[in-house]
């Protein structure tokens, strides 16, 4: 008894015969295992294999009128894979073999046939048909990957041959596909990629695993990383097995090329946000104690001048100049605090390229706006007046807007322009550039993803800068320029605006080549108004104090600071303006105060203190006295931990500053 092939599913039998009884004998034998197509002729079969393409065998008769049954399946091979078996006499011998010489068919069978035979015969032919399509649809996703990997993949044969190659390989190595194959990799490539594959050929040898990351030049001459690993399949864990079942792939090899510049950008960035955030940590603990000892410091010099003023010029020149060093030493902390957490963005929606053309006009003429003529310094207008060189290519077409703070991108635009004139020789030329753009991969700032970018480049033709240089750029007090000609905090506090913008900051460079540095800002509609998540609003930019009149003395005060210095400063301040002092080192000492003197009209607050801070004993507070009003002073904080509409005096502040503000809470 024959065994027949197990079929995973019902096939479709077409069978052609001009005699209508073999049509009725053949369906009779296959309708129980297959689904049954009959025919009267040649042409009607043909009809049939156009309309139903998922035929898996046909059952030709040789000898019919018009066409013959080779004839037939010659014509049927060009629409259909189906297998075939063609049924013949003894006369028509040479046909049959004729037909399976040109491979037309797969088997044949004499009249009259055995069934059983017979059956056999075409279940063969169906499960071939169905392994053939099942390769096919192997062969079309299997190709399918190979072009749309986002990397280059080659196979070579046991002679170093490409056989199989993608396109993104055949874009690496500089050819087209068609031109790879049959090639071998030596033929192909020169320089550094040569020298890898020679590198590579022992250790292939010896394990079967070779890997290299190189930095090679594309076609246009930019550099990129590249990740080369080369396969040999005969060699490895599973060897053997290989070399029996597929004896004549065994020496077979791939080869990777993986585009890995992308991937080392995004961690070179991740590393530097990482470490921006550590030194934003570390800077703003180390400001937050530095603005307590500088408030100590210029408040005891101010008491000092009040109680006894010093006589002696050159003393009086001295105390001046340490009170100077003071107040440069609290707009040193200040940037710092910038850096680590800007206090006073004021954010809007901002259309980019209307900034940057008013941004050009005052740097063509020289002239520098009232709003940025603080926040740039006195070499200002010496500054901008180097600037009229400066070449702005902006788009006709209009940007989406974007969530910042017009004046400080005012600024970060003006500064990149002027540190790429310090390093610029004297025929460089120094643009800048807006533009939309998608995002990119590898985007590590933490703020809200936008649909697109806009992206503001300052780009020059000066000395540019080594890798270990890029590296370290952003780092608070890192500077290239010469003593006394920058602190260093510049790029720093870009770095810091831009990512509280939601933002980010990259830099290209390369030394005698120029610098790019790249502005990204997330794009948002037009008519969106919320703030993005990452963004606090910060308070209003300080207006002039009013100094108030000194109202009737005898108003308590209480200070609450755990640093003693600045404890003491604050109450002399207060004491020489004729109130009444109450001192507590401690959130817990303070609300003791408060039960203990009713008498006390308003409670000076440090925020950061151990134990309990100053917003939460300034909450029990509340509980206790609703009207009780508290000046919360802080040298560093984030504002977002504090009650909305509460007021906030900043340290190092001065006496003058502390006393309006305690005038106008106690006024009110």
């Amino acid at each position: 008894m024959i065994t027949l092939p197990e079929l995973r599913n019902k096939p479709v039998v077409l069978v052609v015969d001009d005699e209508p009884e073999i049509l009725v004998a053949l369906t009779d034998l296959l309708e129980e295992t297959y689904t049954v197509l009959s025919a009267s002729s040649g042409e009607q079969g043909l009809k049939l294999l156009e309309q139903q393409p998922d035929v898996a065998v046909i059952i030709s008769d040789q000898r019919m009128p018009n066409m013959t049954g080779d004839a037939f399946l010659a014509q049927a091979r060009q629409l259909s894979s189906a297998g075939a078996v063609l049924l013949t006499g003894y006369a028509d011998i040479s046909a049959v073999e004729a037909a399976l010489n040109r491979g037309q068919i797969s088997f044949f069978a004499y009249k009259p046939w055995d069934g059983e035979t017979l059956l056999s015969m075409v279940a063969q032919a169906a499960r071939r048909y169905e392994l053939e399509k099942e390769l096919a649809c192997e062969q079309r996703l299997l190709r399918g990957l190979l072009d749309n990997l986002p990397f280059g993949l080659a196979f070579k044969d046991e002679k170093g041959r490409f056989i199989r190659v993608n396109a993104q390989m055949a874009q690496q190595l500089g050819t087209s596909v068609q031109d790879c194959l049959g090639q071998t990799e030596e033929e192909l490539v020169e320089g550094e990629r040569l020298a890898s594959l020679q590198d590579a050929k022992p250790v292939l040898a010896s394990g079967g695993r070779d890997q290299q990351v190189l930095k090679l030049s594309d076609a246009k001459g930019y550099a990129r990383w590249h990740d080369l690993t080369r396969i040999k399949l005969g060699n490895g864990s599973d060897s053997s097995v290989t070399s029996r079942a597929m004896p004549d792939v065994a020496d077979y090899s791939i080869l990777i090329d993986r585009d890995v510049t992308d991937l080392l950008n995004l961690e070179q960035r991740l590393r530097q946000a990482q470490k921006m955030q550590a030194i934003g940590t570390l800077a703003g603990g180390i400001a937050h104690d530095f603005n307590n000892l500088l408030t100590a410091i210029m408040g005891s010099l101010e008491l000092v001048q009040d109680i006894e003023p010093p006589k002696e010029a050159g003393v009086s020149r001295l105390f001046n100049n340490a009170l100077e060093a003071a107040r440069r030493g609290g707009v040193l902390t200040q940037k710092l605090l910038d850096f680590s957490r800007p206090r006073h963005l004021s954010c809007q929606q901002v259309d980019v390229v209307s900034l940057l053309k008013d941004l050009e006009g005052f740097m063509m003429h020289g002239k520098v706006p009232s709003d940025l003529q603080d926040a740039l310094g006195a070499d200002s207008l010496e500054a901008a007046g180097r600037m009229s060189g400066v070449q702005f290519n902006l788009p006709e077409d209009p940007l989406p807007v974007v969530w910042t703070d017009a004046i400080q991108l005012e600024l970060a635009v003006f500064n990149l322009c002027v540190n790429a004139q310090d390093a610029q020789p004297d025929d460089g030329v120094i643009s800048v550039s807006v533009r939309k753009s998608a995002r990119l991969l590898g985007r590590t700032s933490s703020g809200a993803p936008g649909e697109a970018w806009v992206v503001v480049q300052v780009m020059d033709t000066g000395v540019g800068m080594t890798e270990e240089m890029q590296a370290r750029i952003f780092d608070p007090f890192f500077t290239t320029k010469d003593m006394g000609q920058g602190t260093g905090m510049g790029l720093s506090m870009i770095y810091g605006f831009i990512n509280h913008c939601g933002g980010e900051v990259r830099v290209d460079s390369v030394p005698g080549g120029g610098t790019s540095i790249e502005l990204w800002l997330p794009a948002m509609a037009a008519t969106n108004q919320p703030v993005p998540e990452k963004i606090v609003a910060a308070p209003k930019p300080v207006e002039p104090r009013v100094v108030l009149p000194v109202l009737e003395p005898g108003n308590t005060i209480l200070v609450v600071d755990d640093e003693p210095g600045v404890r003491a400063v604050t109450a002399g301040f207060l004491r020489r303006a004729g109130y009444k002092v109450l001192e507590a080192a401690s959130g817990m000492e303070a609300l003791q105060k408060v039960d203990d003197s009713p008498e006390i009209a308003l409670v000076v607050m440090d925020v950061m203190m151990p134990g309990m801070n100053g917003n939460e004993a300034a909450r029990h507070i509340q509980v206790k006295k609703p009207h009780l009003p508290v000046l919360f002073v802080t040298g560093y904080t984030d504002l977002g931990l504090l009650p909305a509409g509460v007021t906030v005096l900043h340290k190092p502040y001065t006496r003058d500053a502390l006393l309006a503000d305690v005038r106008a809470m106690l006024a009110a």
